[in-house]
């Protein structure tokens, strides 16, 4: 491991705090966050406005080490996944690995973002549940994600290898001739790089990895790096209630529940969590949240398991559950795994369920299987880290409700 300080771990006050340690002025940290994060560049010897003396300095002092990719696949939809060395902890004994994935759409570029190696949750229907917790990511583990994700796609651009990402950039706003980004349709402004919004989504509860999270989501927001709004920054939670109420006072951003049942009795056979945190302080603290969220709804994610949260009756029993809470439920087709227990509700039945909800006068959508090929859709991320001494491979899977 270096002893070299990891620039990406810092947001700008951290960064600035540090160059001032080493007895630099102010504006050089800021400098060099928008040289790492707005350009991408992590070689100091490319940072033509710094003097040659802070470059050598920087060289010898810190580097900007992101995880490395240890693979790469891209789907025919122009879903790409990557998975990522996140190397040891302190007491492990092999490397770990993370996936993210990007999903281009036609008026978006959205990466899926892990926040933890394995989970603790045990959520039922979920094979990362099953693999265990193994640690905690940091700050550069997860920013880190953003940083790699722009610069390979824009790679892949100018290698002209990923075409069907070419009409999105197209029509992405250019910078306005102080550089800034233009604003967009939607009164916001945003970056013209690939990722134009962040999940957390992926491996992990970000929640229980609060403060590396939190940092990482104001990088993400920090004019001076990606220039994200908090509507397009989503943080998703299978429901840690203290921890939602940690997150309104620090840094609100869009948030999305995973409920997957509309009874205390159901979610608590496929969701332990909420045994310590029931389905009415749950919903209490979302109301709360929605004080301060930058959206005027919580996205409530239901994960379709058939003949076990599926039935008609289930979907009127959400609507009445939700009656209070200004919401949109986003329908998930099962992704099954291995000797998980479950099977995935037919499309008819989903619809059926959609339907209930629409009537009753519900936001409801059914989430689109990105990525199927490359076993990027949710529930699917399953990467395969090779233990070269044991000739071992370790499968890693997201929550199938993220």
């Amino acid at each position: 491991m270096s002893d070299k300080t990891n620039l990406l771990d810092f947001t700008l006050p951290a960064m600035t705090e540090w160059f001032g340690a080493q007895g630099e002025k102010p504006f050089r940290a800021r400098q060099v966050f928008q040289w790492i994060h707005q350009r991408g560049i992590g070689d100091f010897g490319a940072m033509t406005d710094l003097a040659k003396s802070l470059r050598e300095k920087l060289n010898a002092i810190a580097e900007v080490r992101s995880p490395a990719i240890l693979s790469e696949h891209r789907s025919e939809d122009g879903t790409v996944k990557w998975l990522f060395d996140v190397g040891r902890g302190a007491n492990e004994a092999k490397s770990n690995g993370i996936e993210t994935v990007y999903i281009p759409e036609d008026d978006r570029g959205t990466l899926c973002v892990s926040s933890q190696v394995g989970c603790a949750l045990d959520c039922k229907f979920c094979s990362t549940g099953r693999q265990g917790f193994n640690r905690d990511l940091g700050v550069a583990e997860i920013i880190g994600q953003v940083w790699v994700a722009n610069r390979r796609l824009e790679e892949m651009e100018r290698e002209g290898l990923a075409s069907r990402l070419e009409p999105r950039t197209a029509r992405l706003p250019a910078p306005n001739a102080e550089g800034a980004p233009r604003p967009t349709g939607d009164g916001e402004s945003r970056s013209p790089r690939p990722v134009s919004n962040v999940v957390m989504m992926g491996m992990g509860e970000p929640l229980n990895n609060f403060e590396p999270v939190v940092a990482a989501m104001k990088i993400m927001l920090d004019d001076f790096a990606y220039g994200l709004s908090r509507r397009r920054v989503t943080l998703s939670t299978s429901g840690v209630v203290p921890q939602i109420r940690k997150l309104a006072e620090a840094l609100p951003v869009a948030l999305a529940v995973s409920l997957h049942a509309p009874n205390d009795e159901l979610r608590s056979r496929i969701m332990p969590v909420n045994d310590a945190y029931p389905i009415a302080e749950l919903l209490a603290a979302c109301r709360e949240y929605l004080e301060v969220s930058p959206r005027d709804f919580i996205t409530f994610e239901y994960v379709m398991l058939q003949g076990v949260n599926d039935a008609p009756d289930h979907a009127k029993e959400l609507a009445r559950l939700l009656k209070k809470v200004p919401s949109k439920v986003n329908l998930i087709p099962f992704n099954g795994f291995p000797d998980s227990g479950f099977e995935r509700s037919s499309m008819d039945r989903i619809k059926r369920f959609q339907q209930v909800l629409l009537d009753a006068g519900f936001i409801a959508t059914i989430r689109r299987t990105r990525g199927d090929d490359i076993d990027a859709a949710c529930g699917q991320l399953a990467g395969q880290v090779v233990n070269r001494m044991k000739k071992k491979t370790v499968r890693i899977h997201s929550h199938p409700g993220h």
